[in-house]
């Protein structure tokens, strides 16, 4: 996979623009909200779903899988991101704990036992009371059940990106342990799920 990424921003550099996402927007008003001051954003890529949240006086903290993207996150936001360069998987990068987790469109691209891992890595890394965010792309998704099928709703249709489709009973297997739970419907460049959780206290 790495490979993969590294080859995409080599080749497409700022490939969805710079405008930030809806989801991003989403998230940075539900921080605010709660007071949260630092997050860390898995697979932060080139930096562009950091902005609302820099905007609002949060520190961002990414983990970047292509050298490239964290060169181009660096351009356009000098020192203000720290960027952890490897995959997701070898998740954690430090030992720091953040109020808040914002992983967008990330997560359907790993296999089952790579997504598990990494909402328990995520949930590990958070304070007690934080918030972790991720979103996730829909079976209602136009190219759900296209390409080769690689296991029940994860398909192949582009060459290395293959696709775990999401519904709601799949979202409430994966992080049900993770909650309280709340899951918005999101359209973004494809329908997506906007998933929150939040760390309940040890002695809850």
């Amino acid at each position: 996979m790495t490979e993969f990424w590294e080859n995409a921003f080599n080749n497409r550099q700022e490939m969805w623009g710079m405008t930030p996402t809806k989801s991003a927007q989403l998230a940075t008003e539900i921080f605010k909200k709660n007071g949260i001051k630092n997050i860390l954003i898995p697979g932060i890529g080139y930096g562009r779903n950091a902005k609302p949240f820099l905007d609002n006086g949060i520190h961002v903290s990414g983990i970047e899988i292509s050298q490239t993207a964290i060169e181009l996150a660096h351009k356009h936001y000098g020192e203000r991101l720290d960027i952890f360069n490897g995959p997701v998987t070898q998740m954690p990068f430090n030992d720091k704990k953040y109020e808040g987790i914002f992983c967008h469109a990330l997560i359907h691209l790993l296999d089952d036992q790579e997504r598990k891992k990494l909402i328990q890595n995520c949930y590990a890394q958070l304070i007690e009371n934080g918030y972790m965010i991720f979103t996730a792309v829909t079976k209602q998704a136009p190219e759900y059940g296209k390409g080769e099928l690689l296991g029940k709703d994860r398909y192949e249709v582009h060459k290395g990106a293959a696709i775990f489709y999401y519904d709601k009973e799949s979202v409430k297997k994966e992080f049900e342990a993770y909650g309280p739970l709340e899951v918005i419907e999101v359209t973004e460049n494809q329908p997506m799920y906007l998933i929150k959780c939040k760390k309940k206290l040890k002695n809850d």
